[in-house]
């Protein structure tokens, strides 16, 4: 199995977002964290998320995009831009209505020299289970094919 990690960067008011391998839940804690760092500098121009090196991407992670999104559009009203080489993500992404929320590019653009690997973070079973509802609920807002597919798996976690 490939492990993967998120790598960041901010240049010049652009945050860059570089999602390398296998991405998954174990990661979600460290992107939450950034992306409220990022809401929190409020200076920026462009968010960049790269996924010109990503292998796969779990449904809590794209709920968590959706989430930046959202908030770059509420505070700043910025759309904010993702990089996709691999037809299987683009697909993904279509088919998860992100080419509603965001900027879909299909060409690589260049990444900052400066990219630091996002920190991994020790969260409790409770806070994590909040994380991927909290995703799961910002997909299902986002089409009527997401609000089938994940309304089972938000009926059980609200259930525990």
């Amino acid at each position: 199995m490939n492990t993967g990690k998120i790598q960041f960067a901010e240049q010049c008011g652009t945050f860059v977002l570089k999602f390398v391998g296998e991405i998954r839940l174990t990661l979600c804690s460290a992107l939450d964290a950034t992306i409220e760092r990022i809401f929190a500098a409020l200076n920026f121009s462009a968010i960049i998320i790269d996924l010109t090196e990503t292998q796969s991407i779990d449904s809590t992670t794209l709920g968590l995009l959706a989430k930046l999104s959202i908030l770059s559009r509420q505070k700043v009203g910025l759309l904010p831009t993702v990089v996709t080489t691999h037809p299987d993500i683009t697909r993904l992404l279509q088919s998860m209505g992100f080419d509603q929320v965001f900027n879909i590019v299909d060409r690589p653009i260049p990444c900052p020299e400066s990219l630091s690997e996002l920190p991994s973070q020790d969260q409790s079973e409770e806070v994590v289970k909040e994380k991927v509802l909290e995703a799961h609920r910002i997909l299902m807002g986002l089409n009527e094919s997401n609000r089938d597919a994940f309304h089972d798996l938000v009926s059980a976690l609200e259930r525990q």
